[in-house]
């Protein structure tokens, strides 16, 4: 093999691997347990499954046909992890997320497609219209991922953003980028898609640093120093009354990003201590205090504007989803929100 050629094979690889070690990581071991970090190494282990068979097809034609099979089917687990990992991201794991209904039946439909028409019997099909099913399906979940995450990207345009919109927003458009790149090898190059992997897993590692880096500077030493202090009843009081104010007049609850440290920052006190205040004096979490002034909001809107849609009020209260917003708001009224305005009615 020429040096050219061990070089282009070097670099394409090593996206793959790397994307198989941090595939392996988010499902194993990182922590804490989530499920967005199960979608996560999903998706690196789809795509580096994928990647995987791109590359050694590229240097090899004469690959066994059963590999060409695995790395094509491995597409079909690529779309749905990235919708339900951005899914799940936007709603902090708290939402029922109904993704068994979507990758059961890709899954029997996967080894169902092994069984019946194993890509060594029927490469014709698998080169003509299964290929064209996996990408197309692909691309219906890019759309769909797209859609979830319209307000992230308005936040962002908007110059509101947070670490963790451009974290979610890279993982999209690299998804959309390896996407693109497969479906341009008639003008580019077949490896493209190797290569393109390999830029955006070095990118993703990048990031990774960075946001795991400005996560422990939010989260270390100060809560330690405050760790054994009760705040007094006169101090709470005080700033359980500036929380108040901040949140009426400024109306955070809004920012469906909205995060303690963020609020903290404002009230000029450490994170660790809001959060103290909010759980020993408040009696009530972060999320329940912030969805509290949400639903409060909810509430006013539909009593006072008839033509907007539940949806949209769900969004301009704070909520990333209408799912979100139902259960929030059903847990707090006792009703859901269509219930709600329609007690509302004369």
């Amino acid at each position: 093999m020429q040096l050219s050629n061990q070089l282009l094979f070097f670099f394409s690889a090593l996206g793959a691997f790397n994307g198989i070690l941090l595939g392996i990581y988010f499902i194993v071991y990182a922590r804490p347990k989530k499920i967005a970090n199960y979608f996560l190494g999903v998706l690196l282990l789809s795509l580096s499954i994928r990647i995987g068979k791109s590359i050694f097809y590229y240097f090899n034609p004469e690959l066994a046909k059963i590999y060409l099979q695995i790395g094509l089917s491995a597409c079909f687990l690529i779309g749905p992890s990235l919708f339900f990992y951005v899914k799940s991201m936007l709603n902090n794991g708290a939402t029922k997320i109904y993704w068994g209904y979507h990758f059961t039946p890709i899954l029997l439909l996967i080894i169902l497609m092994g069984i019946l028409y194993p890509y060594e019997t029927y490469p014709r099909p698998w080169q003509t219209y299964i290929f064209k099913i996996i990408y197309l399906q692909w691309l219906l979940y890019i759309i769909a991922t797209g859609y979830i995450l319209r307000h992230t990207f308005y936040s962002f345009l908007k110059n509101t953003r947070k670490s963790i919109d451009i974290w979610i927003i890279s993982i999209y458009i690299g998804n959309i980028l390896i996407w693109v790149a497969y479906n341009t090898t008639s003008y580019t190059s077949y490896i493209a898609g190797a290569l393109s992997f390999s830029f955006i897993i070095y990118l993703f590692l990048l990031l990774t640093f960075f946001y795991r880096k400005k996560q422990s500077v939010i989260t270390r030493s100060p809560s330690i120093k405050y760790a054994d202090k009760k705040i007094n009843n006169k101090e709470a009081s005080i700033l359980l009354e500036k929380l108040a104010c901040l949140m009426t007049e400024e109306q955070l609850y809004k920012d469906a990003n909205l995060k303690l440290p963020e609020v903290a920052k404002k009230l000029h006190i450490i994170p660790h201590k809001l959060s103290q205040l909010i759980n020993d004096n408040a009696e009530k979490s972060f999320s329940s205090y912030i969805n509290e002034y949400r639903i409060k909001e909810a509430t006013h809107l539909l009593e006072h504007q008839p033509k907007l849609t539940i949806e949209a009020i769900g969004y301009e209260c704070g909520f990333n989803s209408k799912s979100t917003f139902y259960a929030t708001f059903k847990k707090i009224t006792g009703m859901t929100p269509a219930s709600f305005r329609k007690n509302l009615a004369p």
